[in-house]
């Protein structure tokens, strides 16, 4: 599906901070076919757009500081960066990186969430976001993993006007939460608070990308020098995995039902 636009609360971009940009377009070309080009702008800071058959997906940037870890980025867009910083803020949210230009493609900032779970924002000018979604190779879904579940449902509708609804999981253990934008819903959240999570892992929201056979995706994840941390596995929605890039950063592949 092709996207020219995206309502604020969407998420509408992610991108991987890499101790190895080159190293981590190779994988990803690998893996979902994605081209990759590098700025030769200054400005732009080593950042490299992935593109599928022309379109933007996602994006990749070297590591700001040492030790940070290798992990993908949810970006929800908004109508202004800067009032969206007064209302995380306001809703209990730390700002990590205030509100900056990126040359003219946009405007964004980074924070934490009520339970510690890292996102950006996008405010789009000539960017929007990706151009392309729920196809296989392209983002199809972002999730978050909190230990207060009730908290965040709070903390993201006073910081994006999210709406909330309440799903039974698989298993009838635990209740699935879909984030909704004007009663579509654009992401999930699973809770943390069973004990099935180290107690060591932080919130975080999880990047997924389509594909259309996970068990052939996981794979190809392996042979390209990555790991699988869920191996495939069947839900109502369709079947996925969980798996790291070569340097560690957790993403998921699901073929939708």
């Amino acid at each position: 599906m092709n996207i020219t636009s995206y309502k604020q609360g969407t998420p509408c971009w992610v991108d991987l901070g890499t101790p190895d940009p080159a190293a981590t377009s190779a994988f990803f070309g690998g893996l979902f076919g994605w081209a990759a080009t590098m700025s030769d702008d200054p400005e732009a800071g080593g950042y490299v757009m992935f593109e599928l058959d022309g379109a933007p997906v996602a994006g990749a940037g070297p590591l700001l500081t040492e030790g940070q870890p290798s992990v993908w980025t949810t970006y929800f867009a908004v109508d202004n960066a800067d009032a969206a910083t007064g209302r995380i803020e306001a809703a209990g949210g730390r700002t990590l990186m205030t509100p900056f230009d990126v040359m003219d493609t946009g405007r964004m900032g980074i924070y934490l969430d009520n339970d510690g779970a890292a996102f950006g924002v996008w405010q789009g000018r000539e960017f929007a976001g990706a151009g392309v979604a729920n196809e296989p190779g392209s983002l199809v879904w972002n999730e978050l993993m909190s230990r207060d579940t009730e908290g965040a449902k709070v903390f993201y509708r006073n910081a994006f006007g999210l709406g909330s609804l309440s799903k039974e999981a698989g298993d009838g253990a635990d209740a699935y939460t879909e984030f909704q934008v004007d009663g579509r819903s654009v992401a999930g959240m699973m809770s943390m608070a069973a004990g099935e999570f180290p107690p060591e892992l932080p919130a975080h929201w999880l990047t997924y990308f389509a594909t259309s056979d996970t068990d052939s995706t996981v794979a190809r994840v392996v042979e390209l020098g990555g790991r699988v941390s869920m191996p495939p596995t069947t839900i109502p929605v369709g079947r996925f995995a969980i798996v790291t890039d070569p340097h560690g950063a957790p993403f998921a592949v699901i073929a939708m039902a």
